[in-house]
């Protein structure tokens, strides 16, 4: 029997685990397995390991042998669990003993048993989720004293504390400008979100539908609850499908412990499931299921789990078509799309490229710790001009691109990328000159309008070439630096002084 002197148990730091097993080389064996990661007592027999229990009262698991002269194993997890119910009690055994384990498992309140012979990197790993279990045990008791003796200031808290998590990720983060197509979807958000009703929402790639999402959760009755997240589209069929249904220890080749499904998690909340038109047929069979049923069943198991999840469904396909060519299910498309809402691309919404460029600028300077005061109007007009095929997503990486570079407060145009530099604002491709005369031929109004138009797109054609160098720009127009300047400001390509 091994034990720790008081001062040494007064400075523990390492979690304490009991092993009870009346074998010493046995105890030697999971000593070193364990000993980096636990701080171990050992005890050869019951009576020993009572003793270790009595004296010492930081002992958090205890993995306890069956077989044992004297008692049983779980006779003796019987005893600790009626005098020290928060301790993690695991019984090592093996195959023979198993039906006398399962037997006392709920009247010794065994949380795991392992077979004998054990491997190493399963028994600590099970060792550490144990250590786990009895952390959550101790703050969860914390928890409902705290919720008892100050059940009104925490409510108070609480509802504070969703407040600032609805203005986080409801409506209210939703950047938009007056006039944004966007505003219609935002209104039709605010008169949905309240019913639980299935959602699609559709959209190119990096519009902003999982924050469409997010949106609709926090301004739902289930904003308290679990919002989960799936990539259906980055997952073959069989992972996905363990991924939202989970699996029971055994169901295949790898499967060492139980996994509880994302449905599961999301139970009483909202399951986002993105790139949804990416699944195949036998998939869509499964998951038409759950929403119709609302219960599954993990791989592996024969019980059914209910749950209840609101899902929201997002795609850039078309699934319309996709209905028509037999390529999706038509009955799993009518049961997501109870409600359908469209994100318009970036390129509809420029009145918002400002508002969102601001916003993305202060998270890229958090995420690199570096501060930036804004950017340059030159800036914002090639910003402007661009139409952002990638949406918000591209737009987020070239800003946070801009910040790295950076060296001054202000982000000027030199920092924007090729591409960026090298897109006017007309709609037209430079490098087909067919293109660049039909775009002159459609100008509208009479002839000075005209001209305006085109000496704007000279000008801007030019001042991107040059990366917004005014000098450059001015010496390849034949004017001065001056002329240029009240140009650009006539145009509103730059503000006045």
């Amino acid at each position: 029997m091994t034990l720790p002197s008081s001062s040494h148990s007064s400075l523990r730091r390492l979690p304490a685990i009991l092993v009870v097993d009346d074998e010493v080389r046995s105890q030697e064996a999971l000593r070193r397995t364990l000993e980096e990661d636990f701080e171990v007592l050992c005890a050869s027999s019951a009576d020993e390991g009572m003793e270790v229990l009595l004296r010492e009262q930081a002992i958090r698991i205890v993995l306890c042998d069956q077989r044992m002269p004297g008692t049983t194993g779980v006779q003796f997890l019987k005893e600790v669990r009626t005098r020290w119910p928060d301790i993690v009690r695991i019984i090592l055994s093996g195959y023979t003993d198993a039906e006398d384990i399962i037997s006392g498992v709920n009247e010794a309140g065994i949380w795991q048993y392992l077979l004998k012979p054990w491997q190493p990197e399963q028994l600590l790993l099970t060792l550490q989720r144990a250590a786990e279990v009895w952390r959550l045990q101790q703050e969860n008791q914390r928890l409902s004293l705290d919720l008892r003796t100050a059940e009104p200031v925490l409510k108070r808290q609480v509802d504070s504390k969703q407040e600032k998590v609805k203005s986080s990720f409801g409506l209210a983060s939703l950047i938009r400008a007056p006039g944004s197509p966007i505003n219609a979807v935002c209104d039709m958000v605010g008169r949905v979100a309240p019913f639980d009703l299935s959602i699609m929402v559709t959209g190119e790639s990096g519009t902003g539908k999982e924050m469409i999402a997010r949106a609709i959760h926090y301004e739902s009755s289930r904003a308290s609850k679990a919002f989960i997240t799936e990539n259906c589209g980055a997952l073959p069929d069989n992972l996905l499908e363990s991924e939202l249904f989970g699996y029971k220890r055994g169901a295949f080749t790898g499967a060492v412990d139980d996994r509880v499904g994302l449905f599961q998690q999301a139970d009483g909340g909202t399951l986002f499931l993105d790139e949804i038109g990416e699944t195949s047929p036998a998939f869509q069979v499964k998951l038409l299921r759950v929403l119709q049923e609302g219960e599954f069943r993990p791989l592996g198991s024969n019980r059914p789990v209910h749950v209840d999840v609101r899902v929201i469904a997002a795609t850039n396909r078309d699934l319309e078509d996709d209905v028509r060519t037999g390529r999706f299910r038509e009955d799993l498309y009518y049961r997501l799309a109870t409600i359908a809402l469209h994100v318009p691309p970036l390129r509809e919404r420029p009145m918002d490229l400002p508002l969102l460029a601001s916003r993305l600028l202060g998270s890229s300077c958090n995420a690199l710790g570096k501060p930036v005061e804004g950017f340059t109007n030159e800036a914002l007009a090639c910003i402007a001009a661009y139409r952002w095929p990638g949406n918000v997503r591209e737009l987020q990486n070239e800003i946070l691109r801009m910040v790295a570079l950076s060296t001054t407060p202000l982000l000027g145009p030199d920092l924007l990328s090729p591409r960026v530099l090298r897109k006017p604002v007309g709609e037209f491709d430079e490098n087909k000159p067919s293109d660049e005369l039909a775009w002159a031929a459609g100008l509208s109004g009479g002839l000075k309008e005209r001209m305006d138009q085109l000496e704007m797109h000279v000008l801007k054609e030019a001042m991107s070439r040059h990366r917004w160098n005014k000098s450059r720009a001015a010496r390849e127009l034949g004017l001065s630096r001056v002329g240029l300047r009240a140009k650009l400001v006539r145009h509103g390509l730059e503000q006045a002084e």
